[in-house]
């Protein structure tokens, strides 16, 4: 990794936003825990994405379906057979890697030159048993993607939300990939999180009709990049994918990449699925999962538009483009909305009751509508610095002048431009800019 990315690290451990798994055991590979500010952040992100996608949407409904499927929904899917990835050994240091991150016939691991094994392929679900028996009857596997579940409740969300085409079923969860080199901090997990939309057209009569929907997520994706996440899109890169790298289930495929330290990479992804899914579930389970035009009375197999967002490396991006160095100090300008604390509050000393007194009231009263921070450590400078590294948006400053006027200090994270408040309009003042 290089500075930048070991700064955030180093960030992310020092504050509580990201801690190394099971690390009291010496970790596990790859694993990472959200601390209490990560967590914040985290979910931020994600109800962010869920308000803007399905609560001020007519079209999009919501589920949250199980991690274990029936193991026949990853046979119709396509899973079982085409869910690989190519793998090789080196024959001296015995490390597996995926052989497309290979170069140059050198191994990564030990620098021996032209000793890696002839590619296999290797599955990329992760295998469990269902009951107490490890039989092959009884082999599960925890879902590597989310969108299965969306396609099998297809017919269930129809039947109960009476929506009609088109219209979306989204969800946010967790999915597990076997991965043989993760790595990158949060970039590539073995466990992650993703939040996904399957958008359903009627069978398309041209590559028009397709094509313009697609066009639509194509735009709302960028915008939710530059508007509710905050980056800058002259990171972001639109990469077509070709037909012989693109999924099984895809006509049309965009990653979204991202200029990471460590080189351009996926962000996000956007596939047009055709009817696959529906039509192989439709054959595997023998349900009908057809459509019926409620004007005209035509049944069909509904075509998808499915728009993909990595909840961890949105995470990853919000962190590394708010990351600034100012003065030898460190300033997360995060989106005020995004910040896992909206204020902090201080008593200017804390060594006097009755400012601890008017602060702790001020403190109370904005927690009702917002996360606040709570910090009289070290003099207002320190403080300040403290608030900034984290990223929170504005601290408020109860002084000895709060207890005659009724006002405080306000201080802005991006600006350092401080106003001074009364503590009756703090509330308003706050949410206006947050």
């Amino acid at each position: 990794m290089n500075d930048l990315m070991d700064k955030i690290v180093a960030l992310c451990k020092r504050r509580g936003f990201i801690f190394p798994g099971s690390e009291i055991y010496g970790g596990l590979s790859n694993s990472w825990d959200y601390g209490p500010l990560g967590v914040e952040l985290k979910n931020n992100i994600k109800q962010a994405w869920w308000k803007r996608f399905v609560n001020l949407r007519e079209d999009i409904v919501g589920i949250d379906a199980a991690l274990i499927m029936n193991p026949k929904v990853w046979e119709a899917s396509g899973h079982v057979a085409n869910f690989q990835d190519p793998l090789v050994e080196c024959k001296k240091c015995h490390e597996r890697f995926r052989a497309d991150s290979i170069k140059e016939e050198v191994c990564p691991n030990c620098g021996a030159r032209d000793s890696t094994t002839p590619e296999r392929m290797f599955n990329l679900m992760f295998k469990t048993f269902i009951g107490p028996a490890e039989e092959t009857s009884n082999i599960a596997y925890f879902r590597p993607e989310t969108a299965q579940a969306m396609f099998a409740d297809f017919r269930s969300v129809l039947d109960t939300s009476r929506l009609r085409l088109p219209f979306g079923i989204a969800q946010i969860g967790k999915a597990f990939r076997n991965e043989i080199t993760p790595g990158n901090f949060i970039f590539r997990t073995r466990e992650f999180e993703q939040m996904e939309i399957e958008y359903f057209i009627p069978p398309p009569k041209q590559d028009a009709d397709w094509q313009g929907v697609f066009e639509v997520w194509r735009k709302e994706m960028l915008s939710w990049i530059k508007d509710d996440l905050g980056v800058n899109l002259d990171k972001i890169h639109e990469h077509e994918i070709g037909t012989e790298e693109r999924a099984h289930y895809s006509k049309r495929t965009i990653d979204f990449e991202y200029d990471f330290p460590f080189g351009r990479s996926e962000l996000y992804g956007l596939a047009y699925r055709t009817d696959f899914d529906l039509k192989n579930h439709e054959r595997y389970s023998g349900q009908n999962l057809k459509y019926k035009d409620p004007e005209t009375g035509e049944e069909f197999i509904p075509h998808v538009i499915e728009p993909t967002w990595g909840v961890d490396r949105s995470v990853l991006v919000v962190l590394l483009d708010t990351y600034n160095e100012q003065e030898g100090r460190v300033i997360l300008k995060l989106k005020p909305s995004l910040s896992p604390y909206k204020v902090a509050v201080f008593p200017l000393l804390a060594n006097k009751p009755e400012l601890i007194k008017e602060a702790r009231k001020v403190y109370l009263d904005l927690k009702k509508d917002f996360m606040v921070a709570w910090d009289d450590r070290g003099n207002i400078g320190k403080r300040y610095a403290s608030q900034d590294e984290i990223g929170t948006p504005f601290c408020v400053t109860v002084d000895f002048q709060s207890l005659e006027d009724e006002m405080v200090t306000v201080r802005d994270r991006d600006s350092a431009k401080q106003d001074r408040v009364k503590i009756n309009e703090l509330k308003e003042y706050l949410t206006k800019r947050i």
